[in-house]
């Protein structure tokens, strides 16, 4: 599992008033909380941030925080981020901290591996779910679920069920929903839709 440090430092004024004056510093307010600790209000440095998240692991990447408050020696994941619209600069980040010993809930990106038969035959592979939600220890959070598609062909449709997790790792659902799919020609495509209207 991908880890890295981050120095965060206590913020008193909460509000808008205060995310102001330090957007101005050219820091990012944030927020620290989890089971059994208050939640505190931080500043962090969006250089200093981009850094602790720029391993494979992205936003579940294990960050330890440093500094001057109860959040120092915290384990927290990146929860949420805010950007602007425009400037696509973070404006507001959440962490949760996690307990290495209690199973936590996280999005985790899908990744095809390998060429489709279908796909070789002039079909096209479609990722209906890039990420998928899992349940798992900290240290067990997978950078990726890795789906070997070389054997699918034209019509095929691998579903959550049909997924193969590292161990450890659970993906939650109440409904068998598909994950990725291989279609034919978009001309066939058409023309059978075409066809159905007429029909």
């Amino acid at each position: 599992m991908a880890q890295s440090q981050l120095t965060v430092t206590s913020r008193a004024r909460a509000g808008k008033g205060g995310a102001r004056t330090l957007r101005r510093e050219g820091l990012v307010p944030g927020v620290v909380y989890g089971k059994g600790m208050t939640a505190c209000n931080v500043a962090v440095d969006p250089k200093a941030l981009t850094q602790a998240i720029a391993t494979k692991a992205g936003w579940n990447t294990l960050i330890t925080l440093q500094g001057d408050g109860p959040f120092d020696g915290k384990v927290v994941i990146l929860k949420d981020m805010q950007v602007h619209p425009l400037r696509r600069e973070a404006t507001h980040v959440d962490f949760q901290a996690v307990d290495l010993t209690q199973k936590v809930h996280v999005m985790v990106p899908v990744h095809a591996i390998g060429k489709s038969q279908g796909e070789k035959l002039g079909g096209q592979l479609h990722i209906i779910r890039h990420e998928l939600e899992v349940v798992c220890l900290p240290d067990n959070i997978p950078v990726s679920i890795d789906i070997d598609v070389a054997a699918l062909v034209i019509g095929d449709v691998v579903h959550i069920n049909d997924v193969k997790l590292p161990a450890g790792v659970d993906a939650p659902h109440d409904v068998n929903f598909t994950v990725i799919t291989v279609t034919g020609h978009k001309a066939e495509e058409t023309e059978a839709a075409a066809e159905g209207v007429e029909a």
